[in-house]
């Protein structure tokens, strides 16, 4: 048994077809099936159904794959060992990004990194927040940059280093009502509205999995809006805003964010008051008992360094 038989099992069960699998590991589709059989024929029991909706796992194939993700997972770990061994000479690093992150951030940190260490190799996966952290669970990536959920106690497996808080607004059409409710406050960017004016108001909604959406959702339930109307339901927090700024609903971003609006009609932005706690954190997210090499270490505080 060795670890490309363990790879090869677990991408055909990933892809639950051969000829996507195959092409994922690069390898002819024939080649990839008689694998397939020996690995079976050596273990000696089926570990894939064949129907004509595709392949599952049998049970001793949900074994199987079981067993490969923590064997592959070990041999990743040694590979980064080795790596530290090597003193950064060569080695990977897995990274986990979300997409607009990874635009506003690898542009400082990798010029940086790769001046120092042009031989390590980066895989990086840009996703929304929740795959990440499944991605992190599957031992898939070493650590990710990201934004922390409203309550990290809730998620204990990881480990967030927070480096950056950003509060939310609130982006309105410039003629809404409610901007006139709205009151100057010291300290805070923008007049400041109660979000709770806003309970019968519709709301412009990115969609469950992205973190954008899980802080709105705890910001509204702070504020008593359990059941908020929501107008519609996207993912691009740019579109939220043009269509808030055309009265189509209202929009909770971030304020990092809210600066990258296409020109044209820009909306109102007003600040929340902190008792609802509307911010997120950029963070670091590793697994609690995760390993990370000299590689990662060294990505870390040059990422640290730039969001300083």
């Amino acid at each position: 048994m060795t670890t490309k038989e363990l790879l090869y099992v677990k991408t055909v069960a990933d892809e639950k077809n051969i000829s996507r699998a195959a092409k994922k590991l690069f390898i002819a589709q024939p080649s990839l099936s008689q694998s397939i059989q020996r690995i079976e024929e050596s273990v000696g029991t089926e570990l894939f159904n064949r129907t004509s909706g595709g392949l599952t796992l049998t049970f001793a194939g949900e074994r199987y794959y079981h067993m490969a993700i923590q064997v592959l997972k070990l041999y990743q770990d040694f590979e980064m060992e080795i790596s530290d061994i090597n003193n950064l000479k060569t080695g990977r690093i897995h990274l986990g990004t979300t997409n607009h992150l990874g635009t506003l951030v690898l542009p400082k940190v990798l010029p940086r990194f790769h001046g120092l260490c042009a031989n390590i190799e980066l895989n990086i996966r840009e996703e929304n927040t929740t795959v990440l952290e499944q991605l992190l669970l599957s031992g898939e990536l070493d650590f990710a940059l990201m934004h922390a959920p409203s309550d990290p106690t809730q998620h204990p497996q990881f480990h967030y280093d927070i480096m950056k808080r950003d509060p939310f607004v609130l982006a309105i059409a410039p003629d809404h009502p409610l901007t006139a409710l709205a009151e100057t406050r010291e300290g805070y960017p923008h007049p400041v509205l109660d979000i709770r004016l806003a309970a019968k108001e519709p709301f412009l909604m990115l969609h469950s999995s992205q973190r954008i959406r899980q802080i709105t959702d705890d910001v509204l339930r702070r504020a008593g809006i359990t059941r908020p109307r929501i107008a519609m339901t996207l993912r691009n927090f740019e579109t939220t805003q043009l269509l808030a700024a055309k009265g189509m609903g209202l929009a909770l971003v971030p304020m990092e964010y809210s600066s990258i609006t296409p020109s044209g009609f820009p909306p109102v932005l007003l600040s929340i008051d902190e008792k609802y706690h509307a911010y997120w954190e950029t963070c670091i997210t590793t697994l609690k008992d995760g390993f990370l090499s000299k590689a990662d270490q060294l990505f870390i505080r040059i990422a640290k360094e730039e969001l300083a």
